[in-house]
């Protein structure tokens, strides 16, 4: 266990201010660790991820600073929690997972779920060649103010779709998503609009081709404890179609693009979003 492990206390934002609540990934497939790495290196996928994050600039500091030293500390995208990784773990259990307490987003800005899972794969690449096959995302909607958004940042994310403009036609991938609200019905309420918003959002990134209303989740099964969330996974619905591209990248940007729709037709329940490949 790192220094930083020892600290962690899963669940709990240490700092006092207000916060969106907890961002949680888990990553499925196969990873072959480097051969060079040594299993027992101090280098862990928590410090890993925390150094990633300070890297970047997406590390919100504040929690660990004191009194006078909290006001010079920058705001952050996120603040650490926990994260842990098993290249020899069997499945439907991920081989990878990580979990920040995620900063407030600007009332123009998205939910950090693209840049919170390009940190997560860099840390995942430093500790070896991975296959990933799925992605599981807890949204923290309760964190969302929809009606904060200024009329031309609804869905902050769209402002960011080109990014996907010039890729290889071949890239585009077949995925299956699933999105649970848990024991709140919220989200079959709205499961027609939602797919209706998203299918009329000028955007190419993900392309629907059909849904459908479960009673439980049909994927993979939450990747914690039913008292981490709103569990258990009651209330899912299914969405199919085709991502520009599967990667990291892609599987963010579709998440806050589904978290800011939801929140804006009142869902204000964690969501758990489950990207499957093929």
């Amino acid at each position: 266990m790192s220094e930083y492990q020892a600290i962690t206390q899963p669940g709990i934002d240490p700092a006092g201010y207000r916060t969106a609540g907890p961002l949680f990934a888990a990553f499925h497939g196969e990873l072959v660790p480097h051969p060079w790495r040594d299993p027992e290196s101090e280098h862990d996928a928590y410090q890993l991820f925390h150094q990633r994050s300070v890297a970047m600039g997406w590390l919100d500091e504040r929690s660990s600073a004191a009194g006078d030293e909290r006001a010079a500390k920058a705001p952050g995208l996120w603040a650490m929690n926990n994260a842990g990784c098993n290249a020899h773990q069997a499945a439907p259990e991920p081989f990878a997972w990580f979990q920040v307490e995620c900063s407030t987003p600007a009332i123009d800005r998205p939910l950090p779920v693209q840049p919170f899972l390009r940190c997560a794969e860099d840390t995942v690449t430093r500790i070896g060649a991975a296959q990933l096959s799925a992605v599981q995302v807890l949204l923290p909607l309760q964190g969302l103010d929809p009606t904060s958004r200024p009329r031309n940042a609804l869905v902050p994310s769209l402002e960011t779709c080109d990014w996907f403009g010039e890729r290889d036609p071949q890239a585009q991938t077949s995925v299956t998503i699933s999105i649970n609200s848990g024991r709140n019905p919220a989200l079959p309420d709205v499961a027609k609009q939602l797919t209706s918003r998203l299918d009329h959002l000028e955007q190419e990134v993900f392309l629907h081709s059909g849904s459908e209303s479960a009673s439980e989740d049909i994927t993979l099964p939450p990747p914690f404890a039913d008292e981490f969330w709103n569990g258990p996974p009651v209330h899912s619905l299914t969405l199919r179609g085709d991502l520009a591209e599967w990667s990291c990248d892609a599987v963010g940007w579709l998440a806050a693009t589904i978290a800011d729709c939801a929140a804006h037709l009142g869902v204000r329940t964690p969501l758990l979003v489950s990207v499957v490949r093929g």
